[in-house]
C-alpha cells in the first residue's frame, strides 16, 4: 500500500478543480498540490522572516559553550 490518499485526491481534482480523468492523471503530485492551494498554505522562511522571528524570541542565558556544563 503506498500511503496516498489516491480516492481523496481523486475528489480534489476532479471533483473540487473540475478536472477530467485525463486531466487529473497527467499532473505530478506538486502541480496538484500547488491547484489545490497547499503550497499557499506555508510560506517559506525568508531571512527577513527569520530576523523578525529572532528579534522577537531572543536567545537568552546561552554563554559561549551554548549551555553546557
Amino acid at each position: 500500500m503506498s500511503g496516498i490518499d489516491w480516492p481523496g485526491l481523486m475528489r480534489a481534482g476532479m471533483g473540487r478543480l473540475g478536472l477530467t480523468p485525463d486531466q487529473f492523471w497527467r499532473l505530478s503530485p506538486v502541480e496538484l498540490r500547488i491547484m489545490l492551494g497547499a503550497e499557499a498554505a506555508v510560506p517559506p522562511l525568508t531571512r527577513a522572516r527569520l530576523e523578525e522571528l529572532a528579534a522577537a524570541y531572543p536567545d537568552q542565558g546561552k554563554g559561549k559553550d551554548h549551555g553546557r556544563d
